[in-house]
């Protein structure tokens, strides 16, 4: 990670951390590279979600591009896939969206796509972090004819939800469905999408104020769909997050169907159809032991990557994979799309779903799910690698990894944004796996904890 740029772009308080002044040189500088890099004035796609602070944001950053001399084409509050797939038209040299996802109101981000549609690259965000925080004088103001222009993308929504359309190879008439849009920027979309392809849908937590994007809604609170989808007599649920990267589901028991079983369902219905590459797919090592039954019953190879989006799209153009995801339900599918998209994501399940003329719980019965056990233990920062060394604790784990051998699995890891250690244990008994959870956790909390 560099100085400016974390994992997923760069992200802070809103307003205070991610000022208006740093956002105003992160456009300015935006502009500045894709010039460097396309030979001339670049167009910019710029998209928002809906929360306050992303107005004050988009108005800053805008100005920042257009003072550098690029031109800015907004698409208001869509989905971050959306502004991935504009940002890889003939007409674009790039994107941005001003987001955090899931993330509670008070925060932001800025997340930078080239013109691939891809992230942008290692080497172009070592460029933007060196003359934003080193050389802010290489970074020259235009004026007169030289200025960019702000312009609103033409049929924005129309245009994404057709792209959409154009990936799902069936109807979904008949189907009755309940859609958690988080307050986020799938307000916009998701009734259209589902509503056009035939399915009757209902939406909840629907109205963006600027100040309830993600509040006990939406993915990562799902137990309000859950309740739905079983009052409304639905066929299947469906929840995003602030951005709509990320969808999880719901079946019509009320049950969570998580990302591993979606990743599990379209893969499935990917090997079935030999759109599979290489018989793989990508998931990272908090993904369920279940998957790798699964993965084992159906002759698919298990790829393991580590925790995050950005590792699990590495691994899968690395490998030339095209499936692969996270347990949180941000799932990629690279035949489709370039980054997360939760509104395909949902399409591809619900086109595996007609196709299987069954339930949505039939469905999610193509993989058993481990039961699971996961305990934070807190640390200073200055103790930060110290239990890798500590032969008590370490030894630990060995015995209790022999201890449970083909029956369950131990995962300790270091949070990558905060002084934690995170001890994750998978098995057959969960009165087993929980009683070693707490054990190793106990013992890290006596010999490096707080």
């Amino acid at each position: 990670m560099g100085r400016l740029f974390g994992m997923d772009g760069v992200r802070g308080m809103a307003v205070t951390e991610l000022t208006a002044e740093l956002t105003l040189q992160i456009g300015r500088a935006v502009a500045v590279v894709m010039r460097a890099h396309s030979g001339s004035r670049p167009t910019v796609i710029v998209g928002k979600d809906t929360r306050i602070s992303s107005d004050v944001l988009e108005a800053a950053l805008c100005a920042g591009i257009c003072s550098a001399g690029g031109d800015v084409r907004l698409i208001g509050a869509l989905p971050v896939s959306a502004v991935a797939w504009f940002a890889s038209l003939p007409d674009a040299d790039g994107g941005v969206m001003i987001s955090t996802a899931h993330n509670s109101v008070e925060y932001n981000g800025i997340k930078i796509f080239g013109s691939d549609g891809y992230r942008l690259h290692d080497d172009m965000e070592a460029e933007l972090e060196a003359l934003i925080l080193d050389w802010p004088d290489r970074i020259r103001s235009v004026s007169g004819s030289e200025l960019g222009t702000m312009r609103r993308l033409p049929d924005a929504v129309g245009r994404y939800l057709a792209h959409l359309e154009e990936c799902i190879s069936v109807r979904l008439d008949g189907m009755r469905l309940a859609v958690d849009c988080a307050n986020g920027c799938a307000v916009h979309t998701a009734k259209q999408l589902l509503t056009r392809l035939g399915a009757s849908v209902e939406l909840i937590h629907a109205a963006p104020d600027g100040f309830n994007i993600n509040v006990d809604c939406g993915s990562m609170h799902i137990e309000h769909l859950m309740d739905y989808v079983v009052s409304h007599g639905c066929d299947a649920g469906l929840a995003f997050d602030g951005d709509a990267d990320r969808c999880l589901m719901v079946d019509e028991t009320g049950e969570l169907v998580d990302g591993d079983k979606l990743i599990a369902i379209c893969a499935r219905a990917y090997q079935q159809k030999h759109k599979l590459r290489h018989s793989a797919v990508v998931v990272t090592v908090m993904s369920n032991l279940g998957f790798t039954y699964f993965a084992r019953a159906h002759q698919i190879r298990r790829v393991t990557a580590n925790v995050g989006d950005r590792y699990v799209l590495e691994k899968m153009l690395d490998g030339g994979f095209v499936l692969g995801g996270e347990q949180n339900g941000h799932i990629l599918f690279l035949d489709l799309a370039t980054t997360g998209d939760g509104q395909l994501s949902g399409l591809k399940v619900l086109e595996a779903l007609r196709e299987s003329g069954g339930t949505m719980s039939e469905l999610a019965r193509v993989m058993q799910r481990f039961p699971q056990v996961m305990i934070n233990v807190k640390i200073p920062e200055e103790q930060r690698e110290y239990w890798k060394n500590d032969d008590v604790i370490t030894g630990l784990i060995d015995a209790r990894e022999e201890e449970l051998g083909d029956n369950g699995r131990i995962l300790v890891r270091e949070s990558y944004t905060e002084p934690l250690i995170r001890v994750m244990i998978e098995g057959r008994d969960f009165n087993q796996i929980n009683a070693i959870a707490m054990e190793i956790s106990d013992k890290i909390r006596e010999r490096v904890g707080e």
